[in-house]
């Protein structure tokens, strides 16, 4: 079993989990009672230019402990302060060591929009990321099927909140345009074998039409990489261990921007 199947299977047990605390009807109810929201993730990464997502994150499956000290609010402020467009936040807790709390007390503490990075795999997840303050979450393609995808965006649509749907193939790629996506991300990490390349996003850009945001994910460590997918038209970058790693996180973010 791969590593994401897992993450999925176990993604499904804390959403059982998380359906005895509050009932599915319940969370619906709370997260539609909240204002509707007005698509700012995607509206922020619309802007002229890259937009940057920078990434809240622990740890990794491949990486195992990226931050021992993690003062995760101190460092969404300095990202913030720093220019970052969107922030992403790992709520995952088994392999990326992540946590809700994180995200709730993140949103409520920045102006930029945060996602919700985690195992989407069921429509209870979406009303909870909203609920934590979300503007957007993770769809991933490998654990999702087409139809899914279509459901869990229109979810999203009734919440004013954004979908990423995250592909690594040009089956992917087709999956999730079909699906009706309006933000598609590449993951340059191969989640079988955890290989990087991000000629990946370079090569899967010309299947995604200009009308739809896409984003390169995963393995971008410097202002050539950033140069590349520019050229590219990339129209957004997350970056996770390059940030989480930099002790001077304005400084690296100043250097990625070519600044």
């Amino acid at each position: 079993m791969s590593i994401l199947n897992e993450l999925a299977d176990y993604a499904k047990e804390r959403v059982a989990k998380a359906k005895e605390n509050i009932s599915a009807d319940e969370i619906k109810a709370k997260a539609l009672a909240m204002p509707k929201g007005n698509f700012e993730f995607e509206k922020a990464l619309k802007k002229d230019g890259i937009s940057f997502i920078c990434e809240c994150k622990k740890a990794s499956p491949s990486k195992g402990i990226i931050a021992e000290n993690f003062p995760y609010l101190e460092i969404a402020k300095e990202y913030e302060k720093a220019g970052a467009d969107c922030i992403s936040v790992l709520t995952e807790p088994s392999r990326f060591l992540g946590s809700d709390e994180y995200l709730r007390e993140i949103a409520e503490n920045v102006s930029i929009p945060c996602i919700r990075k985690d195992f989407t795999v069921d429509d209870y997840m979406i009303y909870e990321a909203k609920v934590l303050g979300a503007k957007a979450v993770l769809l991933i393609c490998s654990i999702l099927t087409e139809q899914q995808i279509k459901d869990y965006i229109a979810v999203c649509d009734e919440l004013g909140i954004s979908a990423l749907v995250e592909a690594h193939d040009d089956t992917e790629i087709a999956m999730a345009l079909r699906a009706g996506a309006r933000i598609v991300g590449v993951n340059n990490r191969n989640l079988k074998d955890f290989s990087v390349d991000t000629g990946n996003s370079r090569k899967l850009r010309q299947l995604v039409p200009d009308n739809v945001v896409f984003v390169s994910e995963s393995g971008i460590k410097d202002a050539d990489d950033i140069a590349k997918l520019r050229e590219t038209g990339v129209d957004a970058v997350l970056i996770g261990e390059t940030l989480m790693r930099a002790e001077d996180k304005k400084a690296k973010l100043s250097e990625l921007k070519g600044e």
